[in-house]
C-alpha cells in the first residue's frame, strides 16, 4: 500500500468521505472547549489585562496561515514532480482558507496592538512580511482565476507558491532574525521558560488543535468540490464533443 494511492480522485473521495465527519466533529469539540476555556476560565494577565485572552484567536490564526501556506508548497511539489491532480486541487481549496487565517490574524493582531502598543499597525519585520504573505494569497488565487487551462494554472500557481514561501518563512521566524521591532516573541516553544504560563498555554494548545482539525475539515470539503468541479467540467466536454 502506498500514499500515493490517494493521489486517485476516487481513492481520495472514498477515504474522505468517512474521514471528514470525524474531522469536523473533533474540530468543533476543540474549537468550543478551548475559546470557552480561554475566554470565560482564565484570568487576566497582570501587564495586558483581558486583552491578553486575544491569542486564543490570534496565535492559532496565525499559525494556520503560514502552515497553510507550508501545506500548499508540499502539495504543488508533488503536482510539479508527479503530476497528480488531487495535490494541485488540494492547494488550489487551501488558499482560501489559509487566506481566511491569515485576515483573522491581522485583525485580531490589530485589536491587540493599538492597546499595547498605542497603534494598530506597525512596519514590524514580523507584520510587514506577513501582510506580503496576503498579498501573496490574493494573487495566487487571482492566478488561479485568471488562467482558463487547469493544467497550465497549477504550473503557474505552484512557481508563485515556491517564491511566497520565502514570506512565509519570514513571518514565522523573522523576530529571531531581526532584534527590532514591536512584535513579542512565540508565546509557544520547545523552551518552556518562553511559553506563556501553564494557565494560558493548555487551553491555547486545545484551540490550536480546533484551528488545525477546522483547516483540515474545510481544505477536505473544498477539495471535494474541486474534484466534483472537474469532473462536471469534462462530462460538459464530452457532450459538446457528441
Amino acid at each position: 500500500m502506498s500514499i500515493w494511492e490517494y493521489a486517485n480522485p476516487k481513492k481520495f473521495m472514498e477515504t474522505s468521505s468517512w474521514a471528514l465527519p470525524w474531522v469536523a466533529g473533533l474540530s468543533v469539540v476543540c474549537l468550543i472547549a478551548g475559546l470557552i476555556w480561554g475566554f470565560f476560565f482564565t484570568p487576566d494577565d497582570f501587564r495586558q489585562g483581558s486583552t491578553v485572552k486575544i491569542i486564543y484567536l490570534h496565535v492559532p490564526s496565525a499559525m494556520m496561515a503560514i502552515n497553510a501556506w507550508v501545506m500548499m508548497l508540499v502539495a504543488s511539489l508533488i503536482w510539479l514532480v508527479r503530476r497528480h491532480h488531487v495535490s494541485a486541487l488540494a492547494a488550489k481549496a487551501a488558499a482560501p482558507v489559509g487566506l481566511t487565517f491569515t485576515a483573522i490574524a491581522l485583525v485580531t493582531g490589530a485589536l491587540w496592538g493599538q492597546p499595547m502598543w498605542g497603534t494598530w499597525w506597525a512596519w514590524d519585520p514580523r507584520l510587514t512580511s506577513f501582510l506580503i504573505l496576503t498579498l501573496f494569497y490574493l494573487g495566487y488565487i487571482a492566478l488561479w482565476q485568471a488562467i482558463e487551462d487547469p493544467d497550465t494554472a497549477a504550473d503557474l500557481t505552484s512557481v508563485l507558491c515556491m517564491v511566497g514561501s520565502v514570506f512565509a518563512l519570514l513571518s514565522r521566524y523573522a523576530v529571531n532574525f531581526w532584534n527590532q521591532g514591536l512584535h513579542q516573541g512565540a508565546s509557544l516553544s520547545m523552551d518552556k521558560k518562553e511559553n506563556v504560563a501553564d494557565v494560558f498555554w493548555i487551553p491555547l494548545l486545545v484551540c490550536i488543535a480546533g484551528f488545525v482539525l477546522l483547516f483540515l475539515t474545510l481544505v477536505l470539503m473544498r477539495t471535494r468540490t474541486e474534484i466534483r468541479a472537474r469532473r462536471l467540467q469534462a462530462l460538459l466536454a464530452r457532450e459538446r464533443l457528441a
